[in-house]
């Protein structure tokens, strides 16, 4: 399987894999916000039973229940709607807000504020208890009323029996109020009787269930108790709380889609360098040093491209550097070699004698092609990166004191006073003495080299000046190139193997330095050397 392949399906998978997690996630966070919604409702029909509820019990009545169902309208925002137990509408907060009813909600509760009855066991009398049970409830459902009517505050608690028994503040008596006064009708009386006492040991199940069932019977439909009401939250035309999956489902197939074309794109967009980037390499290494790819792209490939480009410029210009090496070098060894050759061939042939001026001569030409030899041996080991330096803090102007006394007496050293930088004192003198080398093979008698140091904010600045004939503007730019001289006959007088100007710039630099010349033809040139001063 091919790399552009796997590519493709990783990010594919990837992208497909990340967009159906994220559809799931969004499904089911929808369907628990959904469940979450209709949990609410269902919370929100419960806590509007409750307050009715409350409000019957502490009431005693249904009257005024449009005032509390507009508080809970107010309260939750839903439409609220009580119905008696004959299909009577007794509110509806539709028509209390002056629009037409709409059709009833499908969250419907049943408000009934009728007590269960609770019987104590081994009650020797439980049919008198439930007659009292009966009676007691009614009285304080019209006492409840009563209070309500006279705005009386009071407080309900739940009797051991199951009945609300109404408390008044400690400083009112029940009688003061006029409201406990409640004389029981005699047909009502007879027939609580009549029903209660159906339930004797006779009776087909438990006693107290019947009893419960008899009270419930007898309280349920006295115009004296509240009745049970059926209550519904919402209307039927309302929008259902669910939502669609469909446009879900179908937003992920085009996301997939998309996703997938973007993998393919990406795929196409990044492997495609690659392989150009790839075929130029092979070309590369095949020995095509001409090859390029394209570097328009303003990205990280084109970056590559760009940095690629570079390298085969960099290749290109040391395989032409190694070849104009190998022809210097053969240049510069040729005629030294071939004089030795022709006089040592003239000296087997007897053609020439064997005087000490000749062996002195051929003497000089060894040395000279040593000198050549041991200067491309130590270029190229500063080249790469193998010369050992030992740097210490070193007074650059004592230095130039020293390179003066090695070569001749007459050269002038200016300096401002001490001048340190951490450095190869015996390295920096070599290049120095190369520098010194050449001003004084370019300058003739009558001439003048002068050698400088002076700093210039963190940098030492050495300087070695002659006067001699200079250089031209259009050999400046190679005077550090190996194997260059500005003598372009090379001959053995001028002197020099032509390598000292580029061991000079690979120690500079290996110092963090930087060597310069600036030349006017005969009128001299300057070579500058600038250093990391030390403080």
């Amino acid at each position: 399987m091919s790399f552009r392949v796997r590519v493709f399906l990783l990010v594919a998978f990837v992208a497909l894999g990340a967009t159906t997690v994220t559809a799931a996630l969004i499904l089911d966070q929808a369907g628990n916000q959904v469940r979450e919604a209709v949990s609410a409702s269902q919370e929100t029909t419960e806590l509007i039973r409750q307050q009715l509820l409350d409000k019957a019990v502490l009431e005693g009545t249904w009257q005024r229940v449009d005032q509390t169902v507009t508080e809970l309208r107010d309260r939750t925002g839903q439409r609220i709607r009580l119905v008696d137990p004959w299909g009577t509408v007794l509110v509806d907060t539709d028509h209390l807000e002056g629009r037409a009813a709409r059709p009833p909600g499908a969250f419907v509760q049943t408000v009934d504020p009728t007590p269960t009855l609770i019987l104590r066991a081994g009650d020797p009398d439980p049919q008198a208890t439930t007659l009292k049970a009966v009676r007691t409830y009614r009285d304080e459902v019209l006492f409840a009323a009563c209070l309500f009517d006279l705005e009386y505050g009071v407080e309900v608690v739940i009797g051991p029996d199951g009945l609300p028994r109404h408390l008044l503040p400690r400083d009112v008596d029940r009688q003061e109020t006029g409201c406990a006064e409640h004389p029981v009708r005699p047909e009502q009386e007879r027939e609580d009787r009549l029903e209660i006492g159906r339930c004797g040991p006779g009776t087909s199940g438990a006693v107290p269930a019947c009893l419960q069932a008899a009270f419930r019977r007898q309280i349920a439909y006295a115009s004296e108790a509240p009745q049970p009401l059926t209550l519904t939250v919402g209307a039927a035309n309302e929008p259902a709380r669910g939502f669609d999956a469909g446009p879900i489902l179908l937003i992920t197939v085009i996301v997939a889609v998309l996703v997938t074309g973007g993998a393919l794109l990406i795929s196409r967009r990044v492997l495609s360098p690659i392989s150009t980037l790839t075929a130029a390499v092979r070309s590369l290494g095949s020995g095509d040093r001409f090859g390029r790819v394209p570097d328009t792209a303003r990205d990280e490939l084109g970056e590559l491209s760009r940095a690629f480009n570079q390298m085969a410029d960099s290749v290109r210009a040391a395989d032409a550097d190694q070849r104009r090496l190998i022809a210097d070098v053969a240049h510069e060894l040729r005629t030294p070699l071939a004089n030795l050759r022709g006089y040592l061939e003239a000296m087997q042939d007897e053609v020439l004698d064997p005087t000490p001026e000749l062996f002195a001569s051929l003497h000089d030409e060894v040395i000279h092609n040593q000198r050549i030899v041991d200067d491309l041996q130590e270029l190229a080991l500063a080249e790469a990166g193998a010369l050992v330096y030992h740097k210490a803090p070193t007074d650059l102007a004592e230095l130039l004191e020293t390179v003066r006394t090695a070569h001749r007496a007459d050269l002038v050293v200016e300096a401002d006073g001490p001048l340190t930088a951490d450095v190869d004192a015996d390295r920096i003198r070599q290049a120095v003495s190369n520098l010194v080398g050449n001003a004084l093979r370019a300058t003739s008698a009558g001439g003048s080299v002068t050698l400088r140091a002076h700093a210039d904010g963190d940098r030492a600045v050495l300087e070695v000046v002659d006067t001699g004939a200079g250089i031209a503007p259009e050999h400046l730019p190679l005077v550090f190139d190996r194997l260059w001289r500005a003598d372009p006959a090379r001959g053995r007088e001028s002197g020099g193997s032509g390598l000292g100007l580029a061991i000079v710039r690979q120690i500079v630099r290996d110092h963090g330095g930087e060597v310069s010349v600036r030349s006017t033809p005969g009128e001299g040139s300057t070579f500058v050397i600038s250093l990391p001063r030390t403080t």
